[in-house]
Parts: structure tokens; C-alpha cells; sequence
């Protein structure tokens, strides 16, 4: 019995591990085994070999090029891919409007 909470005890935590993001254009293949959930090494080192023979991947969907990487994969680990180092910008930053005016602030300035 106490054999079994301990196996479900692991496999609970285990389910829980949370990848970490991981840029697949600069990381190496260790790197994105461990970071991306359903990838291992062997996967890992074939988007490497990918990325050195065919250039950076230009979106993460590119993933499906990769042997042994399917659509499947590619949905599970998206939010965990990441293309570049740069940190993403909101883009409705851009648009906040003055509540008092109700005016984007380039619409004020007029």
C-alpha cells in the first residue's frame, strides 16, 4: 500500500512539472529536451540538426518539418516555444485610449 501512494505521489508531481519556454532557434538540444514537454533528446537534437541545415524557424508551426514532430506535438508545446530571446510586447499597449477624452493619445495631440 504505502508502495503504491508513493508511485502516485510521483506520477502526480510528474504531471505537474511546468516547461519552462525555451528559444529553439539558439538552444541547444539538451536545453529543448528538458524544457518541452514530449520532446527528448533525440527529437531535441533533430530540430538542431534542422535549425543548422535549414536556417532559424521563422514560425513554431515550421516544428512540422522536423522528422518525428507532428501537428499533435507542435499544438502541445507552442505556448512553451519560444522563436527569439526578445520579450513579447503587448500589442494593445499601443491602443489604450484616455478614458476621460475617450481618445487614443496620438488623437489628442490634434
Amino acid at each position: 500500500m504505502k508502495r503504491l501512494l508513493v508511485v502516485l505521489f510521483v506520477a502526480f508531481c510528474s504531471l505537474n512539472v511546468m516547461a519552462s519556454p525555451v528559444n529553439i532557434n539558439t538552444a541547444d538540444a539538451k536545453t529543448i529536451g528538458d524544457a518541452l514537454s514530449g520532446i527528448g533528446l533525440k527529437k531535441a537534437q533533430a530540430i538542431v540538426k534542422y535549425r543548422e541545415e535549414k536556417g532559424a524557424f521563422k514560425t513554431v508551426d515550421d516544428l512540422v518539418n522536423v522528422d518525428g514532430i507532428g501537428e499533435k506535438t507542435v499544438a502541445k508545446i507552442k505556448s512553451d516555444v519560444l522563436l527569439s530571446d526578445a520579450v513579447a510586447v503587448d500589442p494593445k499597449a499601443d491602443k489604450k485610449v484616455d478614458e476621460k477624452t475617450d481618445k487614443k493619445p496620438e488623437e489628442k495631440a490634434k
